[in-house]
């Protein structure tokens, strides 16, 4: 298992309910563990719609996880 923090913001912070969470993984990648998280919390995003970071870098969403990785997804927003 593979021990990461989830930060979520604008409307993913809204429908989970948290700014932040830790979780423990079986994934490899991110993209497997946002889709299931999507459908715990009903994110309206597909992955394609968002950027996610890991550690303070945008990276893809095939980007193998390690254990205290720090992911944070980024939804589209509107405004300037």
């Amino acid at each position: 298992m593979i021990r990461l923090t989830l930060e979520y913001f604008a409307q993913l912070r809204e429908l989970a309910g948290t700014r932040e969470q830790s979780l423990e993984t079986s994934f490899a990648t991110v993209g497997p563990l946002y889709e299931e998280l999507r459908e715990k919390y009903a994110f309206p995003f597909e992955a394609s719609k968002l950027r996610v970071a890991i550690n303070g870098d945008f990276a893809p969403w095939t980007q193998t996880l390690k254990d205290g990785d720090h992911i944070v997804f980024i939804p589209p927003v509107t405004g300037g």
